[in-house]
């Protein structure tokens, strides 16, 4: 029996996937599985599927305050995992909720859906400088991390990095760690052939935060994490017309059919 005392308690402030395959949906699998507790601030509501983002309904930034503010008063948090911020206004609304505080911060700086939908404007990007300054960690794919000025600009600001190799050519992947004082850690894997890669981003990001909530090292976190995303992607169900949600749960059958333990 899990105790209290020993449940890792992550907040993560994103947006909500209708389709169940990103965002907050997959925040709540990933640190469920991983053996956290998930508490959430949504940021934006969108109306999206596998095959694209139909419309996109930004949180006020004093509504995702009080959903922070009241999670953080009651239940605490061992751990931030930051998503779709949605505004520049949400972006400095997170970061004067987190700067007081003494949490380990992952912040995946999501800027384009898998279906190719963009979901931060220009004034958004300038933003995430402020909570690049409060994360222990920085999770930017390739064209993210482009977009953020690059590995020294991220680095710039205190962060660790870790460069996502998933956009990148070629039969393998390499994801790399750097970490604040330029140490590296890689990791190679054989690319999974597959459409159904909706929700790697986050799924990456919160696993790692629930790593760190649970007291991992970073280098640790992030290998547990990047494991799971692999094993995930191997369990996708195969949903949908487009880039397909990932097997979050492993192909594990019901509590129900499980039997007495």
């Amino acid at each position: 029996m899990i105790s209290a005392a020993s449940l890792p308690r992550i907040l993560v402030v994103a947006g909500s996937d209708s389709g169940g395959g990103a965002g907050i949906q997959a925040d709540i699998k990933t640190i469920t599985m991983l053996g956290g507790h998930a508490m959430t601030a949504i940021t934006a509501i969108t109306a999206q599927n596998t095959v694209g983002v139909q419309d996109v309904h930004p949180v006020p930034a004093d509504m995702v305050v009080r959903q922070m503010r009241s999670v953080l008063d009651d239940l605490g948090a061992d751990a931030v995992k930051i998503g779709m911020i949605g505004s520049a206004a949400t972006v400095h609304a997170v970061a004067d909720v987190l700067e007081p505080l003494d949490l380990p911060v992952v912040f995946d700086p999501v800027m384009i859906a898998t279906s190719g939908s963009v979901l931060a404007d220009v004034e958004t990007i300038a933003a995430f400088a402020r909570l690049m300054r409060l994360a222990a960690l920085v999770t930017p794919n390739l064209p993210e991390l482009a977009a953020l000025g690059g590995e020294a600009a991220v680095r710039a600001s205190g962060a660790a990095v870790l460069v996502k190799g998933g956009h990148g050519e070629g039969p393998v992947i390499e994801d790399r760690l750097v970490a604040a004082n330029g140490a590296e850690t890689r990791w190679t894997h054989a690319r999974i052939d597959t459409r159904h890669t909706h929700g790697t981003g986050c799924t990456l990001a919160s696993g790692i935060a629930a790593g760190l909530a649970a007291g991992l090292t970073l280098d640790r976190a992030c290998d547990r994490a990047i494991a799971f995303v692999q094993a995930a992607l191997a369990a996708a169900p195969g949903l949908g017309a487009g880039h397909g949600p990932m097997g979050h749960a492993l192909g594990t059958a019901p509590f129900d059919a499980v039997g007495p333990r």
